[in-house]
């Protein structure tokens, strides 16, 4: 019986998303001339809008079958969209058959490769004696190595450094790989020291701010920030797990070097 209620549940999901996939291609096929934003954030775009009995009724496209209705009070907002700028003349961008072609700035990598990333980690951990691995463990929750990553809330680059906190810091360039990675360790290095090392609070402290740690009096009650620190945490122990197994696997062919190095008493 539970069996089969989780498939329903999936099937149930599966639909959901196929309604919402045909929704959207609905809306980006026609010029959406009103934007309409609900009063939970959500923001529709489409054709036109008309109340019919007692509900509102947007329209996704000019004629009067495909519409979504709501509750009056749902509805914050409406605006007009203006319409969008004329293409450009192609023939007028169009290159000269003698002009020379203009220089283009190769766009910075997203990724780096791991041996540059953990020698960039290194120097920042040494310079705020912070473990190298413990700075790894940041960068995989907060941007997963991508020095171009933009959050929703508008953080920056591999620490995701909000761009008041990096000027705060001397970042000038959040998507430079260095200087995100030197302030964002200095900023954790901070909390570490605000909070007496404790790393879960400097943690919590990193994703929503020292004001919220303050209030609380420890770990927030987001959700959001009690799994982000418990997957840096989790993240930091593997790590040094693991190396801690390969320092081990690298002492042992020296350790039975030595004992057969050792004369056989008699």
């Amino acid at each position: 019986m539970r069996m089969d209620c989780v498939r329903l549940h999936r099937r149930k999901i599966r639909t959901l998303l196929v309604a919402v996939a045909v929704l959207a291609g609905l809306v980006s096929t026609v010029r959406a001339a009103e934007r309409i934003t609900l009063r939970n954030g959500f923001v529709q775009l489409c054709n036109h809008h008309a109340q019919v009995a007692g509900r509102v009724r947007l329209y996704l496209t000019a004629g009067e079958d495909n519409y979504i209705e709501f509750a009056p009070q749902e509805i914050a907002t409406v605006e007009q969209v203006p319409d969008p700028p004329d293409p450009p003349d192609e023939s007028a961008a169009a290159p000269q058959p003698n002009a020379a072609p203009a220089a283009t700035q190769p766009p910075a990598p997203a990724r780096l490769n791991p041996a540059d990333l953990h020698e960039m980690l290194a120097r920042a951990g040494q310079a705020h004696h912070l473990d190298v691995d413990l700075l790894a463990s940041v960068v995989k929750a907060e941007s997963a190595g991508n020095a171009q990553a933009v959050s929703r809330a508008g953080a920056q680059g591999l620490m995701q450094l909000m761009p008041q906190t990096a000027a705060e810091l001397g970042v000038h360039d959040s998507f430079a790989p260095e200087d995100n990675v030197r302030g964002g360790s200095a900023y954790l290095d901070a909390l570490l020291t605000r909070y007496n090392d404790n790393l879960a609070m400097a943690l919590a402290a990193y994703n929503a701010g020292p004001a919220a740690v303050d209030k609380y009096h420890g770990i927030p009650p987001y959700a959001e920030t009690r799994a982000y620190v418990a997957r840096v945490i989790h993240e930091f122990n593997r790590r040094v797990l693991a190396r801690e197994a390969e320092a081990r696997r690298a002492n042992q062919p020296t350790a039975k070097a030595g004992a057969a190095a050792q004369p056989t008493s008699r």
